[in-house]
């Protein structure tokens, strides 16, 4: 991985970690909690791909394993956050881009449900029987309530910042279709961002050539 990847992946970890034991552990809603470190190994794993997106998962995983106040095995969660980070990479387009925000929503509900059902599975096979006496069904649905509401807030602001980091072209040029972060933005809370930047310029334009009109109508006289 690039140098610049590994810190600003660093610095979003330990970022999402700290709200996620410091805030979302304790609103104490019913069933699961809003995966926040989850999120964020989505979001960099759309725009790094598999590999990256495994290496990030298993680091975000092994701290959220060692956090307090953890009550499971270390790298436990490693491995799960390993595995969806490697297939979340998978969903990342050739070309970096995608025309709506279905994807990456269908990638959220995907990855909440299969965490949910990786780490509990993981957990029977080391004798962890807490998912059980939850419900295993209602843990998957509010997981996947909780990420989906979550994710608009946080996983296009956190491909944003991957993209420029990366000194990304596609971070800048919108023409022939919208990227991963944009594209959600745009479909998901309809913000045009394209479009408002584009206006603003045009509109800069034709005041600079006004400007440039009346002063040479003033030289003139």
């Amino acid at each position: 991985m690039k140098f610049n990847r590994i810190l600003l992946s660093t610095a979003l970890v330990v970022v999402a970690l700290v709200v996620q034991v410091s805030v979302l552990a304790r609103l104490q809603l019913p069933g699961a909690v809003p995966d926040l470190v989850l999120l964020t190994v989505l979001g960099l794993a759309l725009v790094y791909g598999p590999v990256s997106g495994s290496l990030i998962g298993f680091g975000a995983g092994l701290l959220s394993d060692l956090a307090p106040p953890a009550d499971h095995a270390a790298g436990r969660y490693a491995l799960v956050l390993c595995v969806i980070g490697y297939v979340a990479g998978l969903a990342r387009p050739d070309n970096g881009k995608l025309k709506s925000a279905s994807g990456p929503m269908a990638v959220v509900v995907a990855a909440a449900l299969g965490s949910t059902l990786l780490y509990a599975g993981v957990g029977a096979l080391v004798g962890d029987t807490a998912a059980r006496h939850v419900g295993l069904g209602f843990l998957l649905f509010t997981a996947a309530v909780y990420d989906l509401l979550l994710a608009p807030f946080t996983v296009p602001l956190i491909m944003a910042l991957a993209r420029r980091a990366e000194n990304d072209p596609l971070a800048a040029d919108s023409s022939g279709g919208t990227d991963v972060a944009s594209g959600w933005l745009s479909s998901g809370t309809g913000l045009q961002i394209g479009t408002q930047r584009g206006g603003l310029r045009v509109k800069a334009a034709r005041t600079r050539a006004a400007r440039a009109g009346r002063i040479k109508g003033v030289k003139r006289l």
